[in-house]
């Protein structure tokens, strides 16, 4: 049996990892720069970072689901 505390932090954390894949998903879409200091990221980054942060939200919703 999970506890509450373990429930509360999977669906924190799951709802965090959706936040940042969206995030992705309209830098791309929207072609959105992000410059740090004189750094520009690359597209390529929110291409990795995209089903990373996916997957983990999924990862999260499913272990609280069982």
């Amino acid at each position: 049996m999970r506890s509450t505390s373990n429930t509360v932090y999977l669906i924190l954390s799951g709802s965090i990892f959706f936040l940042v894949a969206m995030l992705h998903l309209l830098r791309l879409v929207y072609q959105w720069p992000i410059v740090v200091g004189a750094w520009t990221v690359p597209h390529w980054v929110s291409n990795v970072g995209l089903p990373v942060a996916s997957g983990y939200c999924v990862w999260a919703y499913w272990l609280c689901r069982n």
